[in-house]
């Protein structure tokens, strides 16, 4: 990401994926703690990534898995910081529904605990 790139707007959540980096025959797990559009966090215990490896991201979302090429630009202790790359309408179709999914599901529970403070007051 250059200088003069700025992130997309953030959407927090806690969603499990399992994840490959591109030379592992094995799957790591790690959970999504936010995401948007064009990136995520992926927050993992595995502390030999690197910048610039790519990653296979497989993402299960209402019943459908797809996996996604990702390539990390940075790193922390807790995990890195990884961009999406596409390489279909589909890929960025199940990311925005998992965004989706995650914001409405925040929308209801915002009706219900309205609610249940109106009838309180």
């Amino acid at each position: 990401m250059s200088s003069t790139e700025t992130p997309s707007p953030r959407i927090p959540l806690k969603f499990e994926v399992e994840y490959k980096r591109s030379y592992s025959r094995s799957a790591d797990k790690a959970e999504l703690e936010n995401i948007s559009l064009t990136g995520a966090f992926l927050k993992t215990d595995t502390h030999d990534l690197k910048q610039n490896d790519k990653l296979a991201i497989e993402f299960k979302v209402s019943g459908r898995a797809r996996k996604i090429t990702a390539a990390i630009i940075w790193t922390k202790p807790n995990g890195c910081g990884i961009k999406f790359l596409p390489n279909s309408n589909r890929d960025v179709q199940i990311v925005d529904d998992l965004m989706y999914f995650v914001e409405t599901k925040r929308e209801n529970r915002k009706s219900i605990m309205d609610n249940i403070f109106n009838k309180v007051s």
